[in-house]
């Protein structure tokens, strides 16, 4: 069974697929549940460390230069752009995602005097097919830190900024940190996982277990967002206000932990759209910089005066 599956508030992940292939993910589950009750979980986990395949374009810039390293057991594929002596700056895509998209960001950043790097993630485009979880993801930005560090600063999408949120918790030094649309917690994407497939609470606790059991952290530890509040570098948040995939409140529970944090809030750009919106990217691209003086609140802005209706 290969069913990439959502909901219309998933906390985070895949993309939409029919109602057919979700009608018989939960049919399969739910025989699956009573008949086999030691393969369900072994099964949702399988589809749980499952990136869905990128449906858009893959091709990066020609200007990039590309190469290959090795972070743990998974191939990253990886891009630079920029004069190599140059501050470097980390993209991070999310789940489902490849680096690409990304791209918007590269060549403003560039001509700010950056050298910029983004990669595929494990498991995902061109780093290969593989299960992966988000401890891999969090390795990763380990990796290439290593590789190509130290950065000045780090954008992460989605479950990329969770990655770069994990990994500035466990040491990662970084001058800002830019979360595009972060989830706050992998235990609210599980529980709606299992929603989504009608696993019982018991295989879903089970799915879980297998997972921390293979990684070595509990979901718990990785959701202890506290941790946040000993942070000190400047971050900034934005989300869209009505995205589905990983709702707003998520940006304001995580913001809340950081002293140091400011929110621009979009609207109508959802949980993609967001990534190629020239405004969004000129903010970002500007705190990236330093030049905060006149960073928005909430995007696209209203002119002034605002129209009645």
């Amino acid at each position: 069974m290969n069913a990439v599956i959502t909901s219309e508030n998933s906390t985070i992940v895949r993309p939409k697929n029919s109602s057919t292939s979700l009608a018989l993910a939960r049919i399969y589950f739910a025989v699956a549940s009573r008949l086999v009750p030691n393969l369900a979980p072994r099964q949702a986990e399988r589809l749980f460390t499952a990136p869905p395949r990128y449906a858009g374009r893959s091709r990066p810039s020609d200007d990039a230069r590309r190469e290959v390293i090795a972070s743990g057991k998974h191939p990253l594929a990886v891009w630079h752009a920029g004069p190599r002596a140059a501050p470097a700056v980390l993209l991070a895509h999310g789940w489902g995602g490849r680096g690409v998209q990304m791209s918007s960001f590269v060549e403003p950043l560039v001509a700010s005097g950056f050298r910029v790097v983004w990669f595929d993630q494990p498991g995902h485009g061109d780093s290969g097919e593989a299960p992966v979880a988000l401890p891999d993801l969090v390795q990763a930005v380990q990796t290439l830190v290593a590789a190509h560090g130290p950065f000045a600063a780090a954008i992460g999408h989605s479950l990329g900024a969770a990655a770069i949120g994990l990994a500035l918790r466990g040491g990662l030094q970084l001058g800002r940190v830019v979360f595009v649309s972060p989830p706050a917690s992998i235990n609210e994407y599980t529980h709606n996982f299992a929603r989504m497939l009608g696993l019982t609470p018991a295989i879903r606790d089970s799915m879980r277990r297998r997972i921390e059991r293979r990684y070595g952290v509990r979901f718990a530890e990785i959701d202890r967002i506290e941790g946040l509040s000993e942070l000190r570098l400047a971050a900034l948040f934005v989300h869209d206000g009505d995205d589905v995939e990983v709702p707003f409140e998520h940006t304001q529970r995580l913001a809340q932990r950081m002293p140091d944090a400011r929110i621009i809030k979009t609207h109508g750009l959802g949980h993609y759209r967001l990534l190629r919106d020239a405004g969004v990217v000129r903010a970002i691209v500007d705190f990236v910089v330093g030049d905060v003086g006149a960073l928005p609140t909430e995007l696209p802005e209203l002119p002034r005066p605002a129209p009645i209706y």
